[in-house]
Order: C-alpha cells, then sequence, then structure tokens
C-alpha cells in the first residue's frame, strides 16, 4: 500500500525536481521553496556530497510532506543503503535489473533509465514502476509520441533536458512524470539563496503539467 500512494503522488504531481546541491543546509532549504511551489518529489542525485545522510536528514526534518527519492543510482547495493536511511523512490539512468529486484523487495518504487523501445519494454518487464526515457532531449516529445505508440501501457518519465517549454508538450505526448534539474534548482540559485525564484519555478512546472494533462 504504501508503495502504490507514493507512485500515485509522483504521478499526481507530475513533476520530481532533480537536486544536486553542494551541502545538506542548501539542499533542506531549497526543499521548502519546491514544496511551496507545488512540487511534492525531490530526487536526491549520488552525486551530492553525503547524498544518503542527506537524504536521512531530509526525511527527519520533513516527514510525510515530500517525498525524497534518491538518483543517479548504478547498483543495487547504493539503492537498499539508501532505502535503508529513508529513500522513498528510487531513480537510475540505466537498466539494472538487481536493483529493480532490490527496490521490489523493500516495496520502493523505481525508475530505471531506457531509451530504446527494446531496453524501454525490458525495463518494464523487469519491474520498473515507470521507465524513464533519459536522454529525452535528445528525441523530445516526438520520441515519446512514438514509443506510445506500440506501447501504450507503458509509464513514461521524460528527464534530460526538459524545461518550461517543453513540459507540457511532453505530456501531450504521453509521458506520466517529468523530472527536471538545473532548469528548476541549479548551484547559482542556491549560493544566492534565492529560495524565491525556486518556488515561482516550481509552480510554473506545476502548472505546465497540468496543462498538458488537460491535452
Amino acid at each position: 500500500m504504501e508503495q502504490e500512494t507514493t507512485l500515485d503522488l509522483i504521478l499526481k504531481t507530475g513533476v520530481v525536481a532533480i537536486m544536486r546541491a553542494k551541502s545538506s543546509d542548501q539542499l533542506l532549504a531549497a526543499a521548502e521553496a519546491i514544496l511551496a511551489g507545488g512540487v511534492q518529489a525531490i530526487e536526491v542525485t549520488m552525486t551530492t556530497p553525503g547524498a544518503i545522510e542527506v537524504i536521512r536528514q531530509a526525511r527527519q526534518k520533513f516527514g510525510g510532506e515530500v517525498l525524497f527519492g534518491v538518483g543517479s543510482v548504478l547498483d543495487a547495493e547504493t539503492a537498499r543503503a539508501a532505502i535503508l536511511a529513508g529513500a522513498q523512490f528510487v531513480v537510475c539512468p540505466t537498466l539494472n535489473p538487481n536493483t529493480i529486484q532490490i527496490c521490489k523487495r523493500y516495496s520502493i518504487p523505481v525508475m530505471p533509465g531506457a531509451y530504446t523501445p527494446t531496453e524501454i519494454l525490458t525495463a518494464w518487464e523487469a519491474g520498473a514502476d515507470v521507465v524513464k526515457v533519459f536522454p529525452a532531449s535528445v528525441g523530445g516529445p516526438a520520441y515519446i509520441k512514438a514509443i506510445k505508440g506500440p506501447l501504450p501501457q507503458i509509464r513514461l518519465a521524460a528527464v534530460g533536458g526538459v524545461d518550461q517549454n517543453t513540459t507540457a508538450e511532453f505530456f501531450r505526448a504521453g509521458v506520466d512524470v517529468v523530472g527536471v534539474g538545473g532548469e528548476l534548482v541549479n548551484q547559482k540559485l542556491l549560493d544566492a539563496q534565492n529560495f524565491t525564484e525556486i518556488t515561482e519555478r516550481a509552480k510554473i512546472f506545476r502548472r505546465q503539467a497540468d496543462e498538458g494533462r488537460r491535452k
């Protein structure tokens, strides 16, 4: 039930904020700004220093207000460590069946990365809750639409190059969620402590996601 609730919230929001930060303080402050903008799912990438401890701190601070997941996961061992620290979903840049298996063992939603139709179907059949099409910028919304033609049953996330101008189009093409990094939160904004701008950007992405889903 918890896995379904987590996945449902991610799909309802439609936007996952991908965060890379120099410190846990910056990330936690940005999380508040993102939540204020209506985005409730945050992916903390393993490229963030002390990422697993950051996830632990974030869960303690926010409780159930925000979903904190782990991103840039390359193997099952990393996924398990993050899950034990409190990660509520797992995102990968590539397809690793062992990582999917460990997430299933702990009832944690998993989004492996894939690009070709064969990879996407393989990921889905291996148990992916959503397949992350990465990098989505290469084929754009037209590629998503082409994939959904023969594979309408597969939930897709567009990640990589998604911005305010393409978000609605990706949803119209058939994605269920988008992952947004630097276009929503970047180091320049964090260093400047410009959290008001982060909140405004989150609002725009939520609005674009809702608009795209209205077709």
